[in-house]
C-alpha cells in the first residue's frame, strides 16, 4: 500500500464507528468511548456534529501534516463563526460551505485554498502539482468502490496524490483500515463517485 506520510484522522473519534452510524444514525455515536477527544462539551454535542465534519477531519489531517493537532469540533466551531456551517434553531447543520471555509483557513491558519468547480477527475494530478492537497466532494459510498453510487458528492475526502491512472486519499468515514487511510483507486473508479468539485489547499 502506498503511504502518503499524512496523518489520518476519522471524523469519529473511534474510527470503527462507521458501520454502527450507518446502521443506527448519529445516535450510535452516543456510544463512542473517545468522544471527549473531539473537543465537544457533551457527548450529545459530539453525536450531533460528528456526522457533519468530514471537511473538518480533512482539515485536521492537513494541519497535522505540518505538525499541528486541533480537536475536530474546535475546528468546526471556528469554521462556523466564518459561515462555513449554518446551524438553525432545531440544530440541523448545513455545511461545509466552501467559500467561508477558504476564508477561515486563510485567516486562521495561513493556508492558501481555492474553491474548485467543474473539475474533471483527469486534471486532479495537475491540481496537486500546484497545491499539496485537494479536498474532493464524493459520494460517501466510495468506501465500497465496487458498488455503483446513487449520486455524486455529499462527502469529503482528502486527496494526497494522483497520477493519470490512480488516486490516493484519506477517507474520514472509511469503515475499515483499507477504506480509511491511503486508499488507492483507479482514477476512473474515483470518477464514478466524484462530484467534480472541491477545495485545493496548500499548507
Amino acid at each position: 500500500m502506498r503511504k502518503s506520510g499524512v496523518p489520518y484522522f476519522s471524523q469519529w473519534e473511534t474510527p470503527g464507528m462507521t458501520l454502527p452510524v450507518l446502521a443506527k444514525g448519529s445516535q450510535a455515536l452516543l456510544g463512542d468511548p473517545l468522544w471527549h477527544r473531539s473537543g465537544a462539551g457533551t457527548i450529545e454535542e459530539y453525536a450531533r456534529w460528528a456526522v457533519n465534519v468530514c471537511g473538518m477531519a480533512s482539515l485536521k489531517m492537513i494541519l497535522a501534516a505540518r505538525g499541528e493537532i486541533h480537536p475536530t469540533l474546535e475546528l468546526a466551531r471556528a469554521c462556523t463563526s466564518y459561515g462555513g456551517y449554518v446551524v438553525n434553531e432545531i440544530d440541523s447543520i448545513k455545511g461545509l460551505i466552501y467559500a467561508p471555509f477558504v476564508r477561515f483557513v486563510s485567516e486562521r491558519f495561513g493556508l492558501r485554498a481555492e474553491t474548485m468547480t467543474g473539475v474533471d477527475a483527469a486534471v486532479i494530478p495537475e491540481l496537486l502539482s500546484k497545491r499539496r492537497f485537494f479536498i474532493a466532494s464524493v459520494n460517501s459510498g466510495i468506501r465500497w468502490p465496487e458498488r455503483e453510487p446513487p449520486s455524486k458528492g455529499g462527502h469529503l475526502v482528502l486527496v494526497t496524490s494522483a497520477s493519470t491512472e490512480s488516486i490516493h486519499f484519506h477517507n474520514p468515514s472509511g469503515h475499515d483500515e483499507a477504506s480509511q487511510a491511503d486508499v488507492t483507486l483507479p482514477l476512473t473508479v474515483f470518477d464514478r463517485f466524484f462530484a467534480n468539485r472541491g477545495i485545493s489547499v496548500d499548507a
